[in-house]
């Protein structure tokens, strides 16, 4: 059965190590395997392998960066919030969209530093040409020495009733992204991994490119180069929204390792979710020393074998698998990895409308150097729901936020209902709006519950 993917996969043109990793994977769900990490294998990580970001040093930091790339995971499409292009196209801080806040905050420590900083998008087959088309009008990215761009890979569909090719007569349907773990082997098949490391490069920040909280910050490769430190993650405390997202955890050797909610058996839901036992979150934003990923290649046939991920779908009426792997788990491939606990400003991920509303609100802004932070004062981004019968999609949003309320004094706002803002309306503490028919408002101060009958 093995011999029909690899036929199929050769036929895309796909890469030797990518079949030879794909193949690995469909070996073991052959054998029964479902990626499961069961609790009784695992433990909270220990101290030591745990580091707080007080304990960076700044000093002569910024050295490092003449040593650092930066890689954007940029795969996904705006679907959920109604765009059909690359979700790196959203409208973010005023007329700025992802891509363009990114590529400003590299240019200006490129212009600080006079150092040569990389940048570059792992997109998917679905966002390359609009990312590529939009990057277009920043000439002065294009001068760089290395690809601003490069495709991730992807893995066929597997039934599973007989384990056999999904067939669809639309070949789009035959194939699934293989995760972000698919990373390593992208830029190692693709030679950009040899490219960097001629080139001088030895750290790889990597992080989503709609967390916009993830910066450059050259501390963190010089802690890295100080102690030897081959992979490290950037951890953020877990509350209560954060509970169903991969969590830290070690192995009985004490190998650091990630567990998503998918690989977690289900009677081993609650202790997952517990978040006084396991107290820390992958952000995805991953430190990378590349002559150490070069080293693990090498002594590895030239593949990084994650732990899997088996994810069951529906596809046009049939039950399929797709086979997965998470960038974080490559944790567990390190000796000597560690976490860094990182302030909560770090992960300011987009991905509902509600995330966009804070983002578009007076919470945060924009420094010189193109880094979002939150405003002086601001130590948490109050919880914000909103109605997704009304607020959904882009064109929604920016229909009913014609002008973004001040969210400076709020703790929590619930919008339920078709709740238009105008000009100078200001939410302070806990605010839930009820509407049961249209309503504009404008000109005021919410403090409490509000509800339109």
């Amino acid at each position: 059965m093995l011999n029909q993917f690899v036929k199929a996969m050769k036929a895309e043109g796909l890469s030797d190590m990518l079949i030879r990793t794909f193949s690995h994977y469909y070996d073991a769900l052959n054998a029964g395997s479902k990626g499961q990490i069961s609790e009784q294998d695992i433990s909270p990580p220990q101290s030591d392998a745990v580091v707080g970001y007080a304990e960076l040093e700044t000093g002569n930091a910024s050295k490092m960066l003449k040593h650092i790339a930066v890689i954007k995971l940029n795969g996904g499409l705006g679907t959920g919030m109604g765009l059909s292009k690359a979700k790196s196209l959203l409208p973010v801080k005023g007329n700025m969209n992802f891509l363009d806040i990114i590529t400003r905050h590299v240019l200006a420590l490129r212009s600080g530093s006079g150092y040569d900083i990389q940048l570059m998008f792992m997109n998917s087959f679905a966002t390359h040409q609009d990312t590529m088309d939009y990057l277009s009008k920043y000439p002065d990215l294009s001068k760089q020495s290395l690809p601003i761009s490069f495709v991730q890979n992807k893995f066929p569909r597997i039934r599973q009733d007989t384990f056999a090719p999904f067939e669809s007569a639309d070949k789009n349907q035959r194939w699934n992204p293989p995760g972000h773990g698919d990373l390593y082997t992208a830029i190692s098949a693709s030679g950009i991994l040899d490219q960097l490391i001629a080139k001088g490069y030895r750290y790889a920040f990597v992080s989503n490119s709609d967390n916009l909280g993830a910066v450059v910050n050259p501390a963190i490769a010089a802690y890295m180069e100080k102690h030897d430190v081959p992979f490290l993650m950037e951890v953020c405390e877990r509350t209560e929204m954060d509970k169903k997202g991969g969590h830290l955890a070690q192995d009985a050797a004490g190998q650091l390792l990630l567990r998503e909610i998918a690989q977690c058996p289900q009677e081993d839901q609650a202790e997952f979710q517990d978040i006084n036992k396991y107290k820390y979150f992958n952000t995805n934003n991953l430190w990378i020393d590349l002559k150490a990923l070069e080293w693990h290649l090498i002594t590895n046939d030239g593949l990084m074998l994650l732990p899997l991920i088996v994810n069951p779908k529906e596809v046009a009426g049939e039950k399929v698998y797709q086979l997965e792997t998470a960038m974080g788990a490559g944790i567990s491939s390190f000796k000597g990895a560690r976490a860094l606990v990182v302030p909560r400003e770090r992960f300011a991920p987009v991905k509902k409308t509600n995330d966009l509303l804070a983002i578009w609100s007076d919470l945060y802004e924009l420094n010189d150097q193109y880094q979002i932070q939150l405003k002086r004062g601001i130590s948490r981004v109050p919880y914000i729901e909103l109605d997704s019968t009304y607020y959904g999609g882009i064109d929604e949003m920016r229909a009913r936020f014609a002008v973004v309320p001040s969210l400076l004094g709020c703790k929590e706002l619930v919008i339920e209902g078709d709740v238009s803002f105008g000009a100078d309306v200001v939410c302070d503490g806990r605010v839930h709006i009820e509407a049961h028919k249209p309503v504009r408002i404008a000109n005021r101060l919410i403090t409490g519950d509000m509800l339109y009958e």
